[in-house]
């Protein structure tokens, strides 16, 4: 049985060269077993599969978030077609739409999110959504090219939103943003939505939980007090949560636990 995934940490960002080994380390003895590691453009998939690959616990998705379509090409596509290929990963991700950002490409982040949803549909393979200020546009496409679901991350959208995600098999992602108390919606959703529903997340090294501060480091071993946290908004007891969110991983998630290393077994 899996304990607490990290299911969103960007353990390749440059963030963490000089002591990745150690935080992967010290996630693992904090009790977290496993960590999803996306990729976000073409030139990191395959830093991102190495990282896995050598790293126990950590397993890859590989996709082209919308923050970096702009840089990307068509061929590009078919680089992510061969990783897929190799039946090494869990899922398509990040992928997604960003309406967030400056001066973005409408048009452009909805061609390369379609003909990735296209992938992930040819392959049978979950998604991991990237999603801001652009919920109903990816309900949209979610609905007409069905996936196999996935984890729609970092979720921060409305009830009825979240309810729309769940219909279509996805399960909702909360982490750091969920610990500051001001986040009121957020933590709305997260004490009243059905545990089997959510999953854990960190986006590390980005979206700090409230105890580091803004613009710290964030890192997979704070997953544990994140879902304390959890347990404490919901009024559950922590080993509940735990259980939980790691059924519902391998449900957004069902290739998981054959392609990860537990830690342990090469420590």
């Amino acid at each position: 049985m899996l304990g607490l995934v990290d299911t969103h940490c960007h353990l390749d960002a440059a963030e963490f060269e000089d002591d990745r080994g150690a935080i992967a380390q010290a996630a693992w003895e904090a009790g977290v077993s496993a960590i999803v590691v996306p990729a976000v453009e073409r030139n990191n998939s395959h830093a991102v599969q190495a990282l896995c690959r050598t790293t126990p616990g950590c397993v890859p998705a590989y996709g082209i978030h919308p923050m970096y379509v702009a840089h990307a090409a068509q061929t590009d596509l078919a680089a992510l077609e061969g990783l897929l290929a190799e039946d090494d990963c869990v899922a398509v991700g990040e992928i997604g739409l960003d309406f967030f950002i400056q001066d973005y490409d409408r048009e452009l982040q909805e061609w390369f999110f379609v003909e990735q949803l296209k992938l992930a549909r040819q392959y049978d393979l979950p998604v991991l959504l990237h999603i801001r200020r652009a919920q109903d546009a990816i309900l949209k496409h979610l609905r007409q090219i069905r996936v196999r679901g996935g984890i729609a991350h970092a979720f921060n959208g409305s009830r009825q939103q979240a309810e729309e995600f769940i219909k279509l098999g996805f399960k909702l992602g909360f982490g750091g943003a969920m610990t500051w108390p001001r986040a009121l919606r957020i933590r709305e959703l997260a004490a009243t939505l059905p545990l089997e529903t959510i999953v854990l997340e960190t986006d590390a090294p980005d979206m700090p939980p409230e105890w580091l501060g803004h613009g710290q480091r964030n890192s997979p071993q704070q997953l544990p007090r994140i879902a304390q946290i959890l347990a404490e908004i919901r009024g559950e007891k922590v080993c509940e949560i735990v259980d939980a969110t790691a059924r519902n991983v391998i449900e957004a998630l069902p290739k998981l636990p054959q392609l990860f290393t537990p830690p342990h077994v090469l420590l």
